[in-house]
């Protein structure tokens, strides 16, 4: 159950990153049916902590407050080598089955003490790059908001690191809680995990040739009704040879890929027109709007109309 949360404050944190994990664990939001966190702040020398910003926290705890907590929260900071008392706390409380959460760049500080090794990660987009070059053993995915292995998330920059969280307490707590906290933060109750930080088109770069031309064929048909074995026929391959070498390549199934770009068309349209929903599904290959709402629950967690209703153009009128 989660209960105890630590978080880490690290010299040189960032004050939004630090401040997302505050915000969702340590608010009392009993009131309104939320969940009771025991939630602190501990720090390596109780005392002064410098932050990017150059202003100072007093922080009161030291890193034993840790020792038992449920979860450990590490927020984006400098980066620079990492004083070995958190690497410690870190490491123990992967080892004891602990969840452990960084936002932005404190995925560096878990991959300092090992326990990113063999594991999939993210970071913000901007430093992702070097991640996976100074850490070679760990599986970085600079395309995700963020990415849960066994009881550790590692969440890109900013806002993603609230989206982190929630599923944290969802997954420990259920949707109900989630959402309580959600609402009373203002931001929506979940947002999925593999949606792209950015996306100028989603398609893969690193995927293989062989695949980036049939991928951007289907973003340009995602309208029509696709088969594996159109699709086979496309790459010049058997059908089987073809599901076997999209999932190797492009980590996923073809038509849970395909499904994948279709909600992320229906979300773009959703943004971003007026169109009906009749018409969205249509356009993105759902055919019908019951059929995109039920991929959009199944996926998303919200409906279609939810959703427009809170990324939708009509916000800004």
């Amino acid at each position: 159950m989660l209960q105890k949360v630590v978080v880490l404050a690290l010299p040189g944190v960032t004050p939004f990153e630090f401040g997302v994990i505050c915000e969702v664990f340590g608010v009392d939001r009993t009131d309104t049916g939320g969940p009771a966190f025991t939630f602190s702040i501990a720090t390596a020398d109780p005392g002064p902590v410098r932050t990017s910003l150059g202003y100072e926290m007093f922080i009161e705890s030291n890193l034993e407050a840790a020792a038992d907590a449920d979860l450990i929260a590490v927020p984006a900071h400098s980066l620079e080598k990492v004083d070995e008392r958190y690497l410690d706390v870190i490491r123990a409380a992967e080892s004891r089955g602990a969840w452990v959460l960084s936002v932005c760049t404190g995925a560096f500080t878990l991959a300092q003490a090992g326990i990113l090794d063999g594991r999939k990660a993210t970071t913000h987009w901007m430093h992702a790059n070097t991640l996976a070059e100074s850490f070679p053993g760990v599986e970085v995915d600079p395309d995700v908001l963020f990415v849960e292995d066994r009881h550790v998330v590692t969440s890109a920059g900013t806002a993603a690191g609230i989206d982190a969280a929630l599923h944290i307490v969802r997954r420990e707590l259920g949707a109900a809680a989630a959402n309580v906290i959600a609402r009373r933060m203002v931001v929506p109750p979940q947002r999925d995990g593999g949606q792209s930080q950015y996306i100028e088109a989603p398609v893969k770069a690193e995927c293989a040739d062989s695949f980036a031309s049939v991928t951007e064929w289907m973003l340009e048909n995602l309208s029509e009704n696709l088969s594996v074995d159109q699709l086979a026929r496309r790459a010049l391959m058997s059908s089987r040879t073809f599901a076997r070498r999209f999932r190797a390549d492009m980590g996923t199934t073809p038509a849970a890929w395909l499904n994948r770009q279709r909600i992320i068309r229906a979300q773009q349209l959703l943004e971003q027109t007026d169109d009906s929903l009749e018409l969205i599904a249509q356009a993105a290959g759902f055919g019908t709007a019951s059929v995109m709402r039920h991929h959009f629950v199944k996926v998303l967690q919200v409906s279609p109309l939810a959703y427009r209703r809170t990324f939708g153009l009509g916000l800004a009128s």
